[in-house]
């Protein structure tokens, strides 16, 4: 006798789900011959107990008395094309080192509830980091785990950002990876989780942080596997007052599927291509293959993946991997799983986040459907581009004209009709990575990245950002002037790690600066100009090297104007146009932060009066004085 359908429905889970005092067995496999599932709970015999019962929708399920948590198992399955073990692709956690068996769990981590609500959309900052090269106190023995990350919550909460996005998480084939490479969509990556070995040093430095926050400690046991590690990432985000985002890859899985893997789950023949891998088509995309849109159990799979990410680690959005291979690689089908996906999504949690990322940027993934994808927002590269082209091209030693107006031009982009429906940002993962693109203070000042030259120009980079429309991201190290690319390999490029030691040692143009990036940041809390739907470009100066633009919310009068600077002396008497006559506070002053306090400083003394001399579309004006590389902020 197969194993029994006891506790089977219609709507048993996929994967391995523990209850009344055994577990379900479910798993998509239409074309196999005959599956099994084998682990600690029958001491991975193939018999009659542990043969799963196909239904005509091509699920095998069953359910085995006796299957407890924390036990290991794996599905057995035969095929036309072979025959052997086969990880379960809803499995919620594996056994290290990888690859290995799965491992059943129960969702027994003890949340704190804080009743934290995931912030409006006009409200994010987003702080982007790996967390295997993020924070790395145990190298060489260890890369970054979940748990190093939860250490810096209380640093990544002071500096102002509101959201963390995870480069991905799921598990991926090697050792070190950015993550785009994953085959394993329900288990967090096993080597960003610290062993029970190590976890007594790490549970009491979390637990400092819970009692600072006079929050329950953790227990060893709360701790123990990657997935409550994961878990506790979120909960103390949560606690500190900041959303979660993951990165999810929907478009391809793989690279090295391995034969234990996802790939060819059903054990079909190999030699008439891809299409018999079951979830795939033949297309290939970033050393992996393009999901199977097509096929409807394949779209579920995905979309289950999102919700559980959701319910399971209570995280607050997703950003999700080229969209635009979903879109023109799973044609025809693409466009409308992504419509699929975010329209589940948002009517299973409501004010949840997905960011999309799309090149080039099409700005119907953030309309809703039928026309449009449905995303609230879409990463964008227009200011990103403009913003790294300005501080290059200021570095050469003249005085050439700079790109003001195409800069301005940037600031918004066409078609998005709310300023949070596009995320931007001079830095991100792709861009910094090594033997890519150099990080904004060595753009600033090729030869020595840490002169003045480069922090200055630093400071107007991140200044630009972080009073521009849309939503402000970070990559991990640019609030504290890293100068370096990135690497993922933090083995190989151990030279590349972000420069902690430097905050440990004091060292004052850091510090200098990590005061600049908290003090903006808090500035856009302050003034909800800043977060607000109101944009205008006031004045554009190519020769001059100055930007000028406005910031107000609807219905109020709180309006900001900003000012760009781009040269490297100061410039006195430069009249801008105001929205409004009297007197001008300035709020903001990059300058103030060179050697802070600056005994130098340029600027205005705190205030302006705006006259009745009209100028740039304004009835008033006043003449500024404008200091060397740049950023001024006036309120009134």
């Amino acid at each position: 006798m197969p194993a029994s359908l006891q506790h089977i429905n219609a709507g048993t889970p996929m994967g391995a789900t523990l209850l009344a005092g055994g577990a379900t067995f479910r798993v998509w496999a239409p074309h196999a011959r005959s599956v099994w599932a084998v682990g600690d709970f029958n001491e991975h015999r193939r018999d009659d107990g542990s043969l799963l019962t196909r239904d005509e929708l091509g699920h095998w399920r069953g359910f085995i008395p006796g299957a407890r948590d924390r036990d290991r198992y794996m599905f057995y399955v035969v095929g036309d094309g072979s025959e052997g073990p086969k990880r379960d692709p809803y499995a919620r956690e594996l056994e290290a080192p990888f690859p290995s068996e799965c491992i059943i769990r129960s969702a027994d981590f003890v949340w704190h509830e804080s009743g934290f609500v995931t912030p409006a959309f006009h409200n994010l900052v987003i702080y982007q980091l790996h967390v295997g090269a993020f924070f790395t106190p145990n190298l060489p023995a260890k890369g970054g785990t979940f748990l190093d990350v939860a250490r810096k919550i209380p640093y990544l909460a002071a500096l102002g950002v509101t959201a963390i996005q995870l480069l991905p998480i799921q598990e991926f084939q090697t050792e070190f990876s950015l993550g785009y490479n994953g085959t394993d969509y329900f288990s967090p990556e096993m080597d960003f989780a610290v062993a029970d070995a190590a976890l007594p040093s790490y549970v009491e430095a979390v637990n400092q942080l819970l009692d600072a926050r006079g929050a329950a400690r953790y227990r060893i046991q709360d701790l123990r596997g990657e997935m409550n590690q994961l878990k506790a990432v979120v909960d103390l985000a949560h606690l500190h007052g900041i959303a979660v985002i993951l990165d999810l890859v929907y478009n391809h899985a793989g690279g090295d599927f391995g034969d234990e893997s996802l790939y060819f789950f059903d054990r079909q023949p190999t030699g008439a291509g891809h299409r018999n891998s079951l979830y795939f088509t033949d297309k290939g995309h970033a050393g992996g293959l393009v999901f199977d849109f097509g096929k409807p159990e394949v779209r579920d799979f995905l979309i289950q993946n999102a919700k559980f990410l959701l319910d399971e680690y209570r995280v607050d959005g997703f950003r999700h991997d080229q969209v635009s291979v979903i879109d023109h690689d799973g044609a025809p089908h693409g466009w409308r799983f992504c419509q699929d996906l975010t329209s589940t999504l948002r009517a299973h949690r409501p004010g949840v986040f997905n960011k999309a990322e799309y090149w080039n940027v099409n700005p119907f993934i953030v309309q809703p459907p039928p026309e449009g994808a449905g995303f609230d927002s879409s990463l964008t590269d227009g200011l990103r581009i403009a913003i790294r082209r300005v501080i290059g091209e200021a570095s050469a030693p003249d005085e050439r004209p700079l790109d003001m107006a195409g800069l301005a031009r940037s600031l918004w982009p066409e078609g998005f009709a709310a300023h949070w429906q596009f995320v931007q940002g001079p830095e991100n993962h792709d861009i910094v990575y090594v033997d890519r693109e150099e990080r904004i203070a060595r753009l600033g000042d090729p030869a020595n990245p840490r002169s003045w030259y480069g922090r200055s120009r630093a400071r107007v980079a991140a200044g630009i950002s972080l009073t521009a429309p849309g939503i402000p991201m970070l990559f991990m190290g640019q609030e504290f002037l890293e100068d370096k690319q990135w690497s993922d390999n933090v083995e190989f490029h151990a030279n590349l790690l972000l420069h902690w030691a430097g905050l440990d040692a004091s060292d004052k143009q850091m510090l200098d600066h990590l005061r600049f990036m908290r003090e903006l940041i808090h500035l856009r809390w302050q003034y909800p100009a800043l977060r607000g739907q109101g944009f205008r470009v006031v004045h554009a100066d190519d020769q001059d090297r100055v930007l000028a633009f406005q910031r107000w919310t609807a219905g109020t009068a709180d309006d900001v104007l900003v000012v760009v600077h781009l040269t490297p002396s100061n410039r006195f008497g430069y009249r801008i146009g105001f929205p409004g006559g009297g007197e001008w506070r300035e709020i903001f002053n990059s300058d103030v932060y060179e050697q802070w306090v600056n005994p130098n400083v340029a600027g205005n003394g705190g205030r302006v009066a705006a006259d009745a001399t009209p100028l740039h579309g304004f009835a008033h004006s006043s003449a500024l004085t404008l200091p060397a590389n740049s950023v001024l902020v006036f309120a009134r």
